[in-house]
């Protein structure tokens, strides 16, 4: 069958098959948006997880970033028309064609960074929960010791 040059896409598709793109670098996709009857673009920038179907019409980017603290990964369609551009921002070395360890790893550094909590003032390792019971003991040893040195005076 012959190429009759038909384009269903207004996507550049050689450009996008050039493209470099593994998992692990930063991206910025362009993506355009219909509001109201206008169109806006709309940039989503994160790290690419994995990257499915080579360069054939179905291929797909996962892209994760961090918002406000949660995690949002976003499957961009690599040669979809509502994509403007996808710009590679920072390229890094990775073992793996697919990052979905990433998901379990930022998690873990969430939790940790939530069990070092500042009570008091002061910036404590523990749980809450931990810290709280911690110091009724503490108190319930102080307050004998004091009563005798009352007595005493």
């Amino acid at each position: 069958m012959q190429n009759s040059g038909i384009k269903f896409t207004t996507a550049n598709i050689d450009e996008r098959k050039a493209m470099d793109m593994r998992s692990g670098d930063t991206v910025r996709v362009w993506s355009k948006i219909q509001e109201k009857g206008k169109t806006r673009l709309q940039a989503f920038e994160g790290l690419v997880l994995a990257r499915k179907h080579g360069t054939e019409t179905g291929g797909t980017i996962t892209v994760r970033k961090v918002s406000n603290g949660i995690g949002v990964e976003r499957i961009f369609p690599l040669y979809s028309p509502s994509i403007d551009s996808i710009e590679v921002i920072k390229r890094s070395k990775n073992r793996r064609s697919k990052l979905y360890y990433i998901r379990t790893k930022a998690a873990k550094e969430i939790i940790k960074k939530m069990k070092s909590v500042f009570v008091g003032g002061k910036k404590v390792s523990k749980l809450p929960e931990e810290e709280v019971a911690g110091d009724e003991d503490e108190k319930e040893a102080e307050t004998p010791a004091e009563e005798t040195t009352e007595e005493a005076k």
